[in-house]
């Protein structure tokens, strides 16, 4: 993606004066809306807040001693250990709102045969919880976050509370891009 610097009058099709603006930073200019062009600033934003994420999950599960995993499998077992409560694929897939459970199968399948979680069956459904292995994984995940990116927050003017604000904005903004997938899945 290339980074476009725009300015709110090149929306409008005025040229540009002598003073450049760069404060809204988009990777698809052609996508830049006259009614929002703060959402595609969001968007950019979203979009490489996301991949930084995804990369800083890889080298932390590395630090932690186990190579190989994806973004997914880590947010997987993350999930299969949370509060110690065996997990079904579906609930898996309800929690990280992913649709395609091929996906979430395929990365538990790769967790059991790493030893990290193991399944169990009750009735028709497979149960899966971490194993030790998954368990000790967990914690030195947590030492490595602890140590890598949480002592990293106090350099940002950002308060505790305020990263729990942003939060919330982006489980509801989640909640109006599912909205807005439906209704272009329908169109």
């Amino acid at each position: 993606m290339q980074q476009v610097g725009i300015r709110q009058s090149q929306i409008q099709g005025n040229t540009m004066s002598d003073e450049q603006d760069f404060g809204t930073i988009v990777s698809s200019s052609h996508l830049v809306s006259e009614l929002s062009s703060e959402l595609s600033e969001f968007e950019y934003g979203l979009t490489i807040a996301n991949n930084s994420f995804q990369r800083w999950m890889l080298h932390c599960s590395s630090s932690s001693g186990v190579e190989g995993l994806t973004p997914l499998d880590v947010l997987v077992v993350h999930h299969i250990n949370h509060r110690e409560r065996p997990k079904k694929v579906s609930d898996i897939c309800f929690i990280l709102n992913q649709e395609d459970t091929h996906t979430i199968a395929y990365s538990v399948r790769k967790l059991v045969g790493q030893g990290m979680i193991k399944g169990s069956k009750q009735g028709k459904e497979t149960f899966y919880r971490t194993t030790e292995q998954g368990q000790n994984f967990c914690r030195k995940y947590r030492e490595v976050r602890e140590a890598c990116l949480v002592e990293s927050l106090t350099a940002l003017s950002l308060s505790n509370e305020e990263i729990g604000e942003v939060a919330k904005a982006l489980r509801t903004l989640s909640g109006i891009y599912d909205q807005a997938s439906r209704a272009a899945a329908s169109l």
